[in-house]
């Protein structure tokens, strides 16, 4: 399709009309001259000299704007240059565009600040000869690792846990939640619910029966029936020690301590002490680059415990381990005094003690625990506890990556009561 404004072939060219035109208008004033006397003479020769003048410049504008039409063409077919915008103007959008993205926020790059969640559980089959048990199947405790790294140094975890009771329901609790800042390798400081710094076992092996190799915790250690403050709500500073191959590492933390005036009351104190005294616990151990798998060190807890219709009774814990962790041998030495120290009595010291080894062939892992724990009946904190003592002996076979079988026997020493054997099949799993 053509351009209205392309030549046609049919028409003369305008330089040609336009010289027709010239030569009409010079005859036409020739006769206008010698018909009027009065009009001066006009130079022939100069008037066709300007006339030709503009013929020339006439040709060469219909020339530009031929080239033109032919640009056009070429544009309604796809080749259209851009625009070209005024420097002053482009520069000015610039600089508003400058401005308008200066008063916007900084954006936060959500990928880091996404909240990481790791599953645990297990499920088993329990029975045993204690009086008034029942073999049956039981739900373990699901639990969910939350973390989430907020900056470069600032990290939140919390360790969700659904549990069973014994009356069949469910509970949610919280067994962590903490703030983590991480200014180097020999300062960490968190603030929140931690697991107490309490010798080896309670900071190595969370709540979850997928992280250890037999079917439960060591009496010591366990939840359900607290013996040692295993929870505390608080601060808690780690790091290393400038030590060399020794591998010096250091603990300090402080904390509300346990609930004492009232057995109705959780023990872990999560929102108000009942008192203003605070527990501290310190802890120390090595990690000597001699032995590989080595970890030596003890621990040193202190409170004050104020029961009810009772003289404040101050509390101490003295923990001392050494334990062997490789990627096929485990041997774990665990050593616990509780000292109570009643204001108006003589001292209660409880003690504690297990050892567990185990070795993997394969995906087979056979393990023997003995553990030990001994509480005077008169004790005026532990008195529920008495004399427990005994081995433990089972096989952990891991299924794959994320599931793993146990089967376990214990049997458990009773003061003055016989002694009780327990075997339980575990199924704990990972997602």
């Amino acid at each position: 399709m053509k351009s209205r404004l392309a030549p046609s072939g049919n028409r003369p060219p305008l330089a040609r009309n336009l010289a027709i035109l010239a030569l009409l208008l010079l005859s036409t004033l020739g006769l206008s001259a010698q018909q009027t006397a009065t009009l001066p003479p006009v130079d022939d020769k100069q008037v066709i000299q300007m006339l030709l003048l503009r013929i020339d410049r006439l040709e060469a504008s219909e020339k530009e704007l031929q080239d033109r039409v032919k640009k056009l063409e070429k544009g309604q077919s796809g080749n259209v240059a851009p625009t070209p915008v005024d420097p002053p103007a482009a520069n000015q959008t610039a600089r508003a565009e400058q401005e308008s993205e200066s008063l916007e926020p900084e954006k936060t790059d959500v990928n880091k600040t996404l909240l990481n969640i790791r599953g645990f559980s297990d499920f088993g089959l329990y029975g045993g000869n204690q009086k008034g048990q029942h073999t049956s199947f039981s739900l373990g405790d699901l639990n969910l690792f939350i973390t989430s790294d907020i900056s470069e140094r600032f990290k939140f975890l919390t360790e969700l846990v659904f549990e069973a009771n014994q009356d069949n329901g469910f509970e949610v609790d919280l067994e962590r939640v903490l703030l983590e800042y991480d200014l180097n390798d020999y300062f960490k400081l968190s603030g929140g619910r931690y697991d107490t710094a309490i010798g080896y076992y309670n900071t190595a092996f969370h709540h979850t029966t997928w992280f250890q190799t037999a079917t439960d915790r060591p009496y010591l250690f366990r939840d359900e029936e607290p013996i040692l403050p295993v929870h505390s709500v608080g601060l808690s500073a780690t790091g290393r020690i400038p030590s060399g191959r020794i591998g010096l590492h250091y603990v300090a933390q402080v904390s509300n301590g346990q609930a004492s005036n009232s057995p109705n009351v959780a023990p872990v104190q999560n929102l108000v002490d009942e008192n203003t005294h605070k527990a501290v616990n310190f802890a120390l151990y090595a990690r000597p680059d001699a032995v590989s798998g080595l970890q030596v060190g003890f621990s040193t807890y202190r409170d004050v415990l104020f029961p009810l219709n009772s003289t404040r009774i101050g509390e101490t814990i003295i923990d001392a381990y050494a334990v062997l962790n490789r990627p096929n041998l485990e041997w774990l030495n665990e050593a616990v005094l509780i000292r109570h120290s009643p204001a108006s009595s003589h001292v209660f010291q409880t003690p504690g003690f297990y050892s567990q080894l185990s070795e993997r062939f394969g995906s087979f892992r056979p393990y023997l625990r003995y553990q030990y724990v001994n509480a005077s009946r008169y004790e005026p904190v532990l008195a529920n506890v008495g004399l427990r003592a005994g081995p433990s002996v089972g096989v952990r076979y891991d299924v794959n990556e994320s599931v793993a079988l146990k089967l376990q026997y214990d049997y458990n020493e009773l003061r003055q009561q016989p002694g009780v054997s327990t075997l339980g099949l575990q199924a704990a799993f990972t997602f």
